[in-house]
């Protein structure tokens, strides 16, 4: 997760969604990074949320963390634009509705990354082209592709803008 944070080059004042955000490890994360920022964490689950809450309680009690329990077509997202959207090995941000979603809440000039982590090289290609084509047919231009070998598999970064 610390890899993926990495590659959001996050600067402090950003607006972040995280879908899919389990335990909140990657909204920790972040919300250690925002200086004067402010993080939406939504998971579909009630225990993942829950215990996001948990992890995270200082960062909700500050007012840069927010969390919502529902899907990503169903959420109610505030409206204002996000900087940066991420989710790590989420599947619904390989489906038009939700892709539908992210463009409509994306900052200009924001961005979304898609990590995935395979246990093969062969599937970590196939990862990266899938989601490279998947977003381009949605209305994105992958503007980065970023590969790391860790432990116990390598991780890749497909990043992109709203084209």
């Amino acid at each position: 997760m610390a890899w993926a944070v990495d590659q959001l080059g996050l600067r402090g004042p950003e607006r972040v969604l995280e879908v899919g955000c389990g335990h909140g490890l990657a909204v920790t994360l972040v919300c250690d990074r925002l200086t004067d920022g402010r993080m939406t964490a939504v998971d579909r689950s009630a225990a993942m949320v829950a215990a996001c809450a948990r992890r995270n309680r200082a960062h909700v009690e500050a007012g840069r963390l927010r969390l919502v329990q529902a899907t990503l077509v169903d959420a109610d997202l505030d409206g204002d634009g996000f900087d940066t959207v991420f989710a790590f090995n989420v599947r619904a941000l390989h489906r038009p509705a939700e892709l539908a979603v992210v463009a409509l809440h994306l900052a200009p000039g924001g961005r979304l990354a898609v990590f995935s982590q395979h246990p093969s090289p062969e599937r970590t290609d196939a990862a990266v082209e899938e989601a490279g084509a998947n977003l381009a047919e949605h209305g994105f231009r992958v503007v980065r592709v970023a590969h790391a070998d860790l432990v116990p598999y390598p991780a890749t970064a497909v990043v992109a803008e709203a084209a």
